[in-house]
């Protein structure tokens, strides 16, 4: 009797240690769902704050003052949203990116293409030959013949890319060339993730970090070409009459016949810029009619570059600038309460030539925008991270793409996880290093 009661116990013991053991599994199972989603809730409040900040803008970027993006508190999670800060690869960016400040690949010409950081010719090339309608083959570059003799064999898509990461189709395409060293692709050098001197301005360690085209590319970078609410005024259309308004409006009465004169006699114009120089404008004038005039009847304006807010890397794909014009124009941008609703700034700050040859790829308004969010359950328990692209060309905004980069990892310090795991209270650990917003 006794024996029988030690077996009868020890197998109870058992399945009392089974079931605590499978009771212990389901409950982890539960707490890393719920964890899971309260860091999609959270991801979704980040996509909302993001829609309400472009919201109004009317082609002017948001302030980073204005606009914290770093451990923004979202009931008991957090989210942030990352930005490459430039040649430093030490310290972490946060902001919404602007899209018109990069270069867009299904408008840009081969030689802007071309001048992107890393881009090899036959890479170059075959991006054109794959965003082009037709079956001709660009120096360099490839069509079907060369897809369809792959082991895995497709046809050459002949139509815009729909999305950067598009690129990994086309001959010639790499991780060094698309993603470059930033494997994770948050800006920051992380351990595995070697820096070497490829070029471009170094940081203080004496090397630099390159972070791939994907920084300075982008296929949704459009505007409209409205005025006000109202079309932009074409100034090479003979017919208009609204052309001898404005400028009556901006010149004064004694210039403002020799203006005309030489608006009849110089048409047509390459670009505003252009205009602006060959009507014999002053500064002043010109600062007064620039956003309400263009030099087509096109009501939307693709793949212009914000030259308020692009970096050195863009501004150097732009036709026929060199090194030293690209540092003039950053020297001379204006400053974030200064004036930065046109490019009129421009004329002066490049020669004639140079100014001139640039002003049909330029803006100075920015309707899209991408946000690079990490968000973070209570406790560190989950996080989620994506890539949302907004459209802020009408009200309200709407996100009209949006990529997961969970599997990329966790992109920020470990240290904000071990603290919550450690027990650091959310509110303790943002109250320093961010900002709360909401309950």
């Amino acid at each position: 009797m006794l024996i029988v009661t030690m077996w009868i116990l020890l197998v109870v013991a058992g399945l009392v240690l089974v079931l605590a053991r499978a009771m212990r599994a389901a409950g982890d199972r539960s707490a890393n769902e719920l964890a899971a989603t309260q860091a999609d809730a959270v991801e979704q409040g980040a996509i909302q704050y993001v829609l309400s900040t472009v919201d109004g803008l009317k082609g002017q970027t948001p302030s980073d003052a204005d606009t914290p993006c770093e451990a923004i508190q979202v009931g008991d999670g957090a989210f942030w949203i990352l930005r490459a800060t430039g040649d430093d690869e030490r310290t972490y960016g946060y902001g919404i990116t602007d899209e018109a400040a990069k270069v867009n690949l299904n408008t840009a010409s081969l030689e802007m293409i071309s001048k992107l950081p890393g881009m090899t010719a036959e890479f170059a090339a075959s991006i054109v030959d794959w965003r082009d309608p037709d079956s001709n083959v660009t120096a360099g570059g490839a069509e079907n013949e060369y897809y369809l003799m792959l082991p895995d064999p497709y046809e050459c898509k002949n139509s815009p890319l729909e999305t950067v990461e598009e690129l990994f189709l086309i001959r010639g395409a790499s991780k060094d060339i698309i993603v470059g060293q930033d494997a994770n692709r948050n800006g920051v050098l992380d351990p595995g993730e070697s820096a070497t001197p490829l070029g471009g301005t170094f940081s203080s360690t004496g090397s630099h970090l390159y972070r791939g085209i994907i920084n300075y590319a982008t296929v949704y970078s459009i505007e409209p070409a409205t005025a006000g609410g109202g079309q932009r005024i074409n100034v090479n259309d003979p017919q208009s009459r609204s052309l001898t308004e404005l400028l009556r409006n901006a010149v004064s009465p004694d210039r403002l016949p020799g203006v005309l004169d030489r608006v009849r006699r110089e048409r047509p114009f390459r670009n505003v810029i252009d205009f602006y120089f060959r009507a014999g404008l002053t500064m002043a004038e010109f600062r007064q009619v620039v956003n309400q005039i263009t030099t087509g009847p096109a009501r939307i304006r693709p793949g212009l570059v914000n030259v308020n807010t692009a970096p050195k890397e863009v501004l150097l794909c732009l036709p026929g600038l060199e090194d030293s014009d690209a540092s003039a124009l950053l020297a001379q941008r204006p400053t974030a309460d200064a004036d930065r609703t046109s490019i009129a700034w421009v004329a002066e700050a490049l020669p004639r030539a140079k100014a001139i040859a640039i002003g049909g790829h330029i803006t100075a308004q920015s309707f899209q925008f991408s946000a690079d969010i990490v968000s973070l359950a209570a406790g560190g328990r989950a996080f989620k991270r994506c890539r949302a692209m907004i459209d802020a060309s009408s009200s309200p905004p709407k996100v009209i793409y949006r990529q997961s980069l969970t599997h990329l990892g966790w992109p920020l310090s470990p240290d904000i996880i071990t603290q919550l795991r450690s027990g650091t209270p959310l509110e303790r650990l943002t109250r320093t290093v961010g900002q709360k917003v909401g309950g």
